[in-house]
């Protein structure tokens, strides 16, 4: 029996405080367009006063116009005139503005001292090594005391251990003499495993009932991802077509199959290198055969495109949104499962929404959390199974937490769900598979 996720928390998207940011720039913009019309009312009507009719009048009834140069003034000049309106409302236009910038002052700084702390706790480290030595030995207290000598288990219940590693080696290395920061680290293992050239097999379609029967909800979604993990390919095409004719399209991409070390077993598309050669920015010859995949398919360029992704895949999904929306493809939305995607930047066109365990190491891995911005939506959950490889299984664990947010009531996963409904309302779908392989 699967059991239930728990303590789901959803951050970023539609409703989370980077919409709120947007909201208060796009306030006091349009605040100052207010202030600027008023002003602007204000000077032009201070014209009447001496116009021509007026001061004619005047001569005629010379009460009647002081008290009407009286009123207008008090109307345009007064503590509640226009002029003064429109100088308040310019003055709270300043203060939106003011308060926007403040707020994403605060989050980068805030971001900054962490990366910092973690820097000179690794410098620390090495200039003060009986301090490490300490450390480790209060941990592996902790393992033998409380975990049995069970390392993975202490490890999948402390994950955070992983960001503060990554984070403090690049002190630790500069303190050894190799200047050295978290991007430069990726880069140089990255060199380590050469990328080259995709070739793409097409493995036809696929009969089974997962693959023919259409989405209708983000549960079916990752069912799919999951089916494609447990097949030959690492590549499917899914195309949704809908009542009316116009069609959709699903990629599905599972994660790494091999665990390899530099230099060994390159034919696979899925190994290690994939991995490192995504988190550091750079092509990858999965993300190559994406490419080659939607050509052979004859995937319309301005078709919805939703790229879907568990571990590597995600990574990949989301380093792809670039490369694609360059060559014309309409991407529209991107899903990830379990992938460490914080550092990596998504066109603001597209909707992302990134599933993570707390319990799962894995997108830990790139020492980042996921940008809280209006199109990118975390929702993070608790499902303690214990192991490293269960706390990042898809089945009975990510495709719970799918099922949970398709009755979710959270304002961001609402609206990623409206925003993809064009991918679930489909009356049928045909799906392609392909297996990407490195060229030898």
């Amino acid at each position: 029996m699967t059991t239930p996720v728990t303590n789901l928390t959803v951050g970023g998207g539609a409703g989370g405080t980077e919409a709120f940011y947007e909201d208060l720039a796009a306030m006091g913009g349009l605040t100052d367009d207010v202030a600027g019309q008023t002003l602007g009312i204000a000077l032009t009507s201070h014209r009447y006063l001496a116009d021509p009719d007026l001061l004619a009048s005047a001569v005629l009834n010379p009460v009647g116009a002081a008290n009407f140069e009286t009123h207008m003034l008090g109307a345009l000049d007064g503590p509640t005139g226009l002029t003064a309106t429109s100088a308040a409302i310019g003055l709270r236009g300043i203060t939106f503005q003011a308060t926007n910038a403040a707020y994403h002052l605060a989050d980068d700084l805030n971001a900054k001292a962490l990366e910092a702390s973690r820097w000179l706790e690794g410098a620390a480290m090495v200039a003060v090594p009986e301090a490490a030595v300490a450390g480790g030995t209060l941990i592996a207290a902790d393992i033998m005391l409380n975990y049995h000598g069970d390392w993975q288990k202490w490890l999948v219940e402390h994950p955070g251990m992983i960001d503060q590693v990554l984070g403090m080696t690049p002190g630790a290395l500069s303190a050894l003499g190799l200047p050295t920061d978290l991007a430069t680290l990726t880069d140089l293992v990255a060199a380590a495993y050469p990328d080259g050239e995709p070739v793409l097999s097409d493995l036809g379609t696929d009969p089974n009932s997962i693959a023919t029967d259409p989405p209708s909800d983000l549960g079916e979604l990752f069912n799919g991802l999951d089916h494609r993990n447990g097949t030959d390919a690492n590549i499917d095409v899914r195309k949704v077509v809908q009542p009316d004719g116009s069609v959709a399209y699903i990629v599905d991409i599972p994660g790494t199959r091999v665990w390899n070390l530099p230099g060994g077993d390159g034919g696979s598309a899925n190994d290690m290198g994939t991995n490192v050669d995504a988190i550091a920015g750079n092509p990858t010859v999965l993300q190559k055969g994406i490419q080659e995949a939607l050509r052979e398919a004859g995937v319309p360029k301005d078709a919805p495109l939703m790229l879907v992704g568990h571990s590597q895949g995600g990574i990949v999904a989301a380093r792809s949104v670039d490369p694609l929306l360059a060559d014309g493809y309409n991407v529209t939305h991107v899903v990830t499962a379990g992938s460490p995607v914080g550092g990596i930047p998504v066109d603001e066109r597209v909707q992302v929404l990134s599933l993570e365990n707390n319990g799962d190491v894995v997108p830990h891995l790139d020492a980042a959390e996921n940008p809280n911005s209006d199109n990118r939506t975390t929702v993070k959950f608790d499902h303690q199974t214990g192991t490293a490889a269960g706390n990042h299984a898809i089945n009975g664990n990510y495709t719970e937490a799918a099922k949970e947010l398709d009755t979710s009531t959270d304002p961001s996963v609402v609206h990623f769900r409206d925003s993809a409904s064009v991918f679930f309302s489909g009356q049928s779908v045909e799906t392609h598979q392909y297996k990407v392989e490195r060229k030898q």
